[in-house]
């Protein structure tokens, strides 16, 4: 129990430093924005966190091989987790028990992220994540099955704001497979990045950002579309895509605070296309 709790502690640290688990904030902001009662966005945002540690926990039990040859890990943390890879697969199990009973007896709602945000994970982890093209519309499905614990699944602003984050997620990975392209081409590991190399991948990351640029516009609202659209004419230096990275996320942060306080204090999303009241639902 012991060793079970240090290396979930020591996932939830280390993702919380490397700025990885950006969908538990964007579960509870959706949340709020939609003015669910305070009680109900606690319990959705404790489902988040404990979602989030068991499908990074998951990413790195699967990935330990990797991440202890690899200077960019914990190396302490990944020794812990080799030698004890029984507690951490123990506590993968118990996690998944717990948080299915958790949506059943709360909000059977919440197996939707449960299900298909943890489980798009799992198998990005174990094989998406080496296949070109695919493992970016993976994380694309994950960035909006993840915050979804945020919303009532019958919620259909609260879907469209899941939505948005699942732009900006095939973004943000389009940039991270450039980060890491270098490593993963010496481990053999054939990333989107890898194929196209840098230049191309940039290229894609840019079109994604016009898609969710346009997407804000349309849907949410042409404020949060033109602070998005910041993140197009940022500049890109190859040798420092970590810092890269890093600015496109708090441009889209700004993004979607703005888009947050909207629908919080109009009740509505106000898109050039659509304006969604969040008290609309689907059927």
């Amino acid at each position: 129990m012991i060793a079970a709790l240090k290396i979930i502690t020591g996932v939830v640290i280390f993702r919380l430093r490397k700025l990885e688990m950006a969908n538990l904030a964007g579960a509870a902001s959706i949340a709020v924005a939609l003015n669910l009662p305070f009680l109900d966005i606690a319990v959705r945002t404790a489902f988040a966190f404990f979602l989030n540690a068991l499908v990074y926990l998951n990413n790195d039990y699967l990935d330990i091989e990797l991440d202890l040859s690899s200077s960019d890990k914990d190396a302490e943390k990944s020794r812990y987790l080799k030698d004890n890879l029984r507690a951490a697969l123990l506590a993968q199990w118990v996690m998944l028990g717990v948080l299915a009973i958790a949506a059943i007896a709360y909000d059977v709602g919440l197996l939707v992220p449960l299900i298909a945000g943890g489980g798009i994970c799992a198998w990005y982890s174990a094989v998406l994540k080496r296949r070109p093209y695919v493992d970016i519309l993976a994380m694309m499905v994950w960035g909006l099955t993840m915050p979804l614990c945020g919303s009532p699944v019958y919620s259909v602003l609260g879907f469209c704001l899941a939505l948005q984050l699942g732009l900006f997620s095939g973004v943000f990975e389009s940039i991270q497979v450039m980060r890491d392209s270098d490593e993963d081409a010496q481990e053999g590991v054939r990333t989107t990045s890898v194929v196209l190399g840098k230049a191309r991948t940039l290229w894609l990351a840019r079109a994604l950002m016009v898609l969710s640029s346009g997407y804000a516009l349309l849907v949410m609202h042409p404020i949060a579309a033109a602070i998005s659209a910041v993140a197009l004419v940022l500049p890109f230096d190859p040798t420092k895509v970590e810092r890269y990275w890093t600015r496109v996320k708090l441009t889209y942060g700004v993004a979607w605070l703005f888009t947050c306080a909207w629908v919080y204090f109009t009740g509505q999303s106000d898109g050039l296309l659509l304006s969604l009241d969040r008290d609309v639902r689907f059927g």
